[in-house]
């Protein structure tokens, strides 16, 4: 088994992709409503125009969430296997929270976590 198996699989992976589009499209229900193109808002009409910046404090708080949540996703499994691996697997996670933590020093002096 090798490189052989692998495109059968992509091949297969492709044509079931393309199958799926091509069926939803021929048997889905198509309404052209105009107002299924306006943009909703707890059923309040939007005043002004709908494209308006955000403060960039919003996607930095968004990204630090995104890091700190990749690294839950890390220590479960890493938790799990702690007891099999030992002192290798507590020297890896030392590491791997001291870099974390420099993140959060760095977002820290740069007030990304300051609410203005």
């Amino acid at each position: 088994m090798g490189y052989e198996a692998i495109l059968v699989f992509f091949i297969a992976g492709v044509f079931l992709i393309v199958l799926a589009n091509f069926l939803s499209n021929l048997i889905s229900h198509k309404s052209e409503n105009p107002a299924k193109k306006e943009p909703y808002e707890c059923g309040v009409e939007t005043i002004g125009p709908t494209w308006i910046q955000f403060k960039v404090v919003y996607y930095l708080f968004a990204i630090l969430f995104l890091i700190f949540d990749v690294e839950v996703a890390f220590l479960i499994p890493w938790a799990v296997v702690f007891k099999e691996v030992g002192a290798v697997a507590l020297v890896e996670i030392i590491v791997f929270l001291f870099i974390l933590g420099l993140g959060l020093l760095y977002a820290y002096k740069k007030r990304a976590l300051r609410w203005e």
